[in-house]
């Protein structure tokens, strides 16, 4: 298997990669992800390119690049007159997504069950017999076969915009998921509803199939919510 940190889904197919003009900007872009989705820098604080590029030891235009990466990924908002800032991922941001994410994905799925092949079934048995071997021993490497698992079946569609959006969306969840731990029920819910998914896929049955999706999907924004609002309440505490 492939190294834990390293590890990381490929894009899917008809949608372009993020592409930074040089190694030292893509490092930095995940130097200042990472600081947004850990917290470090916090929602809504103002990204100045200038101070930016002081912390970390590089000129101005590199910073401005990772910036915009990062605003077409939906980490920084940019507002008139005001610059940059840090996207709040909270409570309804992730919300918002689920939500987005079931109507997405459910279409998504449908459409795949009435056009899968032998080989896509059996590309996503792969992957599930991967999931499950890991078994969520590593949460990075858990979530970047999950993606590849949904990858399968989504980026057929010959609607890369759709696709693109559960992308971008996925991305951000990927990256919270980072943060929390996964429930022994919700490991439980995922290994279930993907081998499910996959016995409506083989049957042809893409009715059931999208309802598998979107009960997915739904439990897995309403757990990272979950986990959002005890850590909250920790901090609080």
């Amino acid at each position: 298997m492939p190294k834990m940190s390293d590890y990381r889904p490929a894009t899917p197919n008809g949608l372009e990669p993020i592409e930074a003009s040089s190694d030292s900007t893509a490092s930095l872009y995940k130097i200042i992800r990472d600081d947004i989705i850990s917290g470090r820098l916090t929602p809504n604080e103002r990204l100045v390119v200038s101070e930016l590029a002081e912390k970390h030891g590089t000129s101005t235009n590199p910073v401005r690049e990772v910036l915009q990466l990062l605003r077409g990924q939906g980490f920084v908002l940019f507002s008139p007159n005001k610059g940059a800032r840090v996207r709040p991922i909270d409570h309804d941001y992730i919300r918002d997504i689920g939500e987005i994410s079931a109507l997405v994905e459910t279409q998504l799925t449908r459409w795949f069950v009435g056009m899968a092949t032998e080989e896509d079934v059996a590309e996503l048995e792969r992957i599930q017999d991967m999931i499950e071997e890991n078994n969520f021993a590593d949460t990075v490497l858990h979530t970047g076969l999950d993606v590849e698992f949904h990858t399968v079946i989504y980026q057929k569609h010959y609607n890369h915009l759709a696709t693109e959006i559960w992308w971008k969306h996925r991305e951000v969840l990927r990256a919270m998921g980072h943060r929390y731990n996964v429930t022994l029920a919700r490991r439980n819910q995922v290994m279930k509803e993907h081998r499910a998914l996959i016995e409506q896929i083989k049957l042809g049955d893409a009715d059931k199939a999208a309802e598998i999706v979107k009960q997915h999907v739904e439990g897995s924004a309403r757990h990272t919510l979950e986990q959002m609002r005890a850590a909250s309440a920790d901090r609080a505490g």
